[in-house]
């Protein structure tokens, strides 16, 4: 039997791409985002979650810094009400967001590419990933 040498899967969509972040890894498809969580991850109350690219109303993102971790959301209708408060209790609920992959100092080259990767995703999903 020949082998498929052609990229992507064989419905001709592109391989799930896995980013991991501090307790948690997000595995990113061409519709959805899956977040699994360490159990250290889920000590804040965040859960594992599948995130459908079409329900991504914006992604909201915080670089990493040497002090501070970064992160990545992907806020849906459920994070409507949270998106216009920008206070620490604001950060809080951010870090404690089912939907909310964190990085440290040293991730932040994979921060950078699950940042450029799901806004691609979402665009091509006919989202507009900065709202």
């Amino acid at each position: 039997m020949p082998h498929n040498l052609s990229k992507g899967t064989p419905t001709g969509q592109p391989e799930p791409q896995a980013f991991k972040g501090y307790v948690a890894t997000v595995t990113l498809y061409a519709d959805r985002a899956e977040i699994k969580r360490k159990f250290m991850g889920k000590m804040t109350g965040a859960r594992d979650s599948v995130i459908p690219l079409r329900d991504v109303i914006k992604v909201l993102s915080k670089e990493p810094t040497r002090l501070m971790n970064g992160y990545v959301q992907l806020a849906t209708e459920q994070d409507r009400g949270r998106l216009v408060v920008a206070t620490a209790e604001a950060e809080k609920a951010i870090a404690n967001n089912s939907r909310t992959v964190m990085f440290t100092w040293n991730q932040r080259e994979t921060y950078a590419a699950y940042l450029a990767a799901v806004t691609a995703g979402i665009h091509a999903q006919g989202g507009t990933p900065f709202g």
